[in-house]
């Protein structure tokens, strides 16, 4: 399992991967179970998989004003009630879900920075920072002292957002010195999401140093993550190096894919559109396409672009038998915010699997205002 990236559906879905044990972590699947990649052949490599099968879809219907209020409203009942699951990786995305409607559901935001997850903790310090929840800021200081080097880093983050004084040299030492990737891709993330150009010589130093000892993998994700915060700060030239990424050619690259395709979204790469498409559309000789998790984050990736038209994407995986691909699908029509992503929502928000509603929560308070 994992789930999305902030901005995404989940603030740093391949950190809560790690903090929480999930078997999987690939940033942009979204919670539930992992989905695999649908078998691909020709130019991109060969993904193999087991097929899922594919329910009936829901039935479509435009929500008057008054329909999508209520929709909102269970919307935040669903968040509410995910904050109490046993199973953390639920509470997180109910956390990073209530940023979403932060004056309504901030008490969920500052239970959160007290619980017993590192990942939820996490997730809670940077909805702090992000939201810019001052109220809240006196309670997350106390996670600068977190045993947790993920959490930490988010609490800087939260303090400086938030416009407080905070030592930010332990993200450098992070970055440059910790002997984990997750922990050094996560205090990059955080360089790029606080926005400081004073940052960027440090970034390059990590760039130049690269990880010790970490798989190819590793590494590649780690230069995206690099990459995105370069470009955060101001560095145009990241970019091409994060294009560059969007093309797997064996199966452990699809993550790396996965994250480029976000970061496009995060960052605004319009110019990157035609490649999204390419991709979207892309079926070997065979016919067989990406896998589900590349097309859906394509779809809400080019909505994020301001090309919300990757709908008829969405819509084959809608009632895939899988939760993780509903859960991705839902996330999608977040972004995508029509009146049949509104009306596909409102089904989805009543699935069997808490992942999936919790990822329908998330979208429908992004997507109805």
């Amino acid at each position: 399992m994992n789930v999305g990236r902030l901005n995404g559906l989940l603030a740093a879905g391949w950190l809560l991967g790690a903090l929480t044990g999930c078997a999987a972590d690939r940033p942009g699947t979204a919670p539930g179970e992992a989905t695999k990649p649908a078998p691909t052949t020709g130019a991109v490599g060969t993904f193999a998989v087991t097929p899922t099968t594919t329910l009936p879809p829901p039935e479509v219907r435009e929500l008057s004003q008054i329909a999508q209020s209520q929709l909102r409203e269970r919307a935040i009942e669903a968040v509410q009630a995910a904050a109490k699951s046993p199973n953390p990786q639920i509470r997180a995305n109910a956390v990073e879900a209530a940023g979403l409607a932060a004056v309504r559901l901030s008490k969920i935001i500052d239970a959160g920075l007290s619980d017993e997850s590192p990942a939820v903790r996490t997730v809670a310090a940077l909805s702090v920072g992000r939201e810019h929840l001052v109220d809240l800021a006196d309670h997350a200081s106390l996670l600068l002292q977190d045993p947790s080097p993920h959490v930490k880093a988010a609490a800087i983050f939260a303090m400086a957002k938030c416009g407080l004084a905070v030592d930010q040299t332990p993200l450098a030492t992070m970055l440059l010195r910790d002997p984990s990737p997750w922990v050094r891709r996560n205090a990059a993330f955080i360089l790029g999401e606080m926005g400081n150009p004073s940052a960027m010589p440090l970034l390059r130093a990590a760039a130049r140093q690269g990880l010790q000892g970490a798989t190819p993998e590793q590494t590649k994700n780690f230069e995206l993550q690099l990459d995105e915060a370069m470009v955060k700060l101001g560095d145009s030239r990241a970019r091409e190096a994060i294009r560059a990424a969007l093309y797997p050619s064996r199966p452990e690259e699809l993550e790396a894919t996965v994250l480029a395709i976000q970061i496009i979204g995060t960052t605004k790469d319009q110019a990157a559109i035609d490649q999204l498409i390419h991709l979207a559309d892309y079926a070997d000789p065979k016919g067989q396409q990406y896998p589900p998790e590349i097309r859906l984050a394509i779809a809400g990736t080019l909505a994020q672009v301001g090309l919300p038209k990757g709908d008829f994407v969405v819509e084959e995986y809608v009632a895939d038998a899988s939760p993780g691909v509903r859960a991705q699908a839902a996330w999608a029509y977040g972004y995508i915010a029509s009146p049949k992503a509104i009306s596909r929502l409102d089904g989805l928000l009543n699935d069997a699997e808490d992942g999936v509603r919790i990822a329908a929560a998330a979208g429908v308070l992004r997507a109805v205002k």
